[in-house]
């Protein structure tokens, strides 16, 4: 039988011992400074748009992250002071789980060097969706991305897309279908469609690339959001969730996604994906699209709008862009209520409320019917290969059903 005292001293030198082992366990350059250079540090990327983590001056290796994790988490220190500690390391193992080198994601260096990167991303949206039967975000993330993947590789070959003769009967038949019409149809045009016509002709490759380094932060900042609460729940549930919301990054929004979806019902995983779809759109890019729309001149309306024209998510069941909201025109021509039905968007992607419309009304319920309803057929969509099945989604291979969705269903009639 063990006496207090003993008790006592062997408690005391196990305590010692998760210390010493704390520190062994730390890089030599980690061991060597306090703790405390992690705790209360400033987040300095939050949105995506440089190279490394939250932190630039925070490493984003891994293992040194978890080392410096185990430290101050020995240490009893509340979890809001090691939020961004907390966030990078999480961040650390997705991208490490992705293939992703964060000191090589840069959106500055263009399209061209983050291709691959592009397609990672995607990719592991993919396979944490095959990883956890509740993420069904991830799911519709990666299957979205099929398209938007497209649409990055036909914008960075823009120069030569725009001289494809199908291109151009696309911008000839839109042109001769409007200059057909009566004036006062025509003059009741949204901006974004007469911007088209007019400043549409003279953009240049130094727009197409802004345009990309805008689209490439946010899509970098949507997984710096998201992919470091999908690992941390999946290493350690929702108490992982819970620290990592700890700094206030996020809120009681996003943390009730998590609570629906860890019930396991269809009911609870359906509000989960709702929930992070709207974090995605109107919480984590929501201020960069307005930046985006409102950029450059009209560049910004016109490329957002022209990436509007062309979508058409790779979900079974969701309408493209124009399907879910066709352009119609109304005006009184020779005193006769007249409407002039077109194929063209009424919409423009960038913009907050229509694009929330079609996500939460379109979109999360196609993809919500074919994991929830069609189980079965599921896989064939999501259990794929990435690049083969993105490249079906080109605007090349899409041109002649594209060109006749453009070409034709313009109609006016009484109205």
């Amino acid at each position: 039988m063990t006496t207090r005292s003993q008790r006592v001293f062997g408690e005391v030198i196990a305590a010692f011992l998760v210390a010493v082992l704390a520190f062994v366990h730390l890089p030599a350059h980690v061991s060597a400074q306090p703790f405390a250079v992690y705790l209360d540090v400033v987040a300095d990327n939050p949105h995506g748009e440089s190279a490394g983590g939250f932190s630039t001056s925070m490493t984003t290796d891994r293992e040194e992250l978890a080392a410096a994790l185990a430290v101050v988490r020995a240490a009893g220190v509340a979890p809001e002071r090691y939020a961004t500690l907390t966030r990078q390391y999480w961040l650390a193992v997705g991208a490490q789980n992705a293939g992703i080198d964060l000191a090589e994601w840069e959106p500055a260096r263009g399209l061209e060097a983050n291709l691959e990167t592009v397609d990672k991303v995607y990719v592991n949206y993919l396979r944490l969706y095959n990883s956890h039967d509740g993420f069904w975000w991830t799911g519709m993330a990666g299957l979205a991305g099929m398209s938007f993947a497209a649409g990055f590789w036909d914008l960075d070959e823009v120069g030569g897309v725009l001289s494809v003769p199908g291109l151009h009967e696309v911008g000839t038949g839109v042109g001769d279908a409007l200059s057909g019409v009566p004036w006062e149809l025509a003059a009741g045009m949204p901006r974004d469609v007469r911007l088209l016509a007019t400043a549409g002709p003279t953009l240049t490759r130094a727009d197409a690339d802004w345009y990309l380094h805008r689209l490439l932060i946010m899509q970098r900042n949507i997984f710096m959001d998201m992919i470091p609460m999908h690992e941390a729940y999946l290493a350690g549930g929702l108490p992982a969730v819970r620290e990592l919301a700890a700094g206030g990054a996020y809120d009681q929004y996003a943390l009730e996604a998590w609570r629906r979806l860890d019930e396991g019902s269809p009911e609870g995983r359906s509000e989960a994906l709702l929930r992070m779809a709207s974090r995605e759109q109107n919480q984590i890019i929501a201020d960069q699209w307005d930046a985006t729309a409102a950029g450059r001149g009209d560049v910004g309306r016109v490329l957002t709008y022209v990436t509007t024209v062309g979508g058409s998510p790779d979900i079974p069941g969701a309408s493209t862009l124009g399907g879910f909201r066709p352009l119609s025109v109304r005006a009184d021509v020779n005193g006769r209520p007249t409407v002039l039905h077109t194929p063209l968007p009424a919409f423009n992607w960038a913009d907050r409320e229509p694009r929330w419309e079609y996500i939460e009304q379109d979109l999360v319920p196609a993809f919500r019917s074919l994991v929830r309803d069609r189980p079965a057929e599921a896989p064939g969509y999501l259990d794929v290969d990435f690049r083969p099945r993105a490249e079906q989604n080109r605007i090349l291979a899409r041109l002649p059903v594209f060109a006749g969705q453009m070409t034709t269903g313009w109609a006016i009639g009484s109205g």
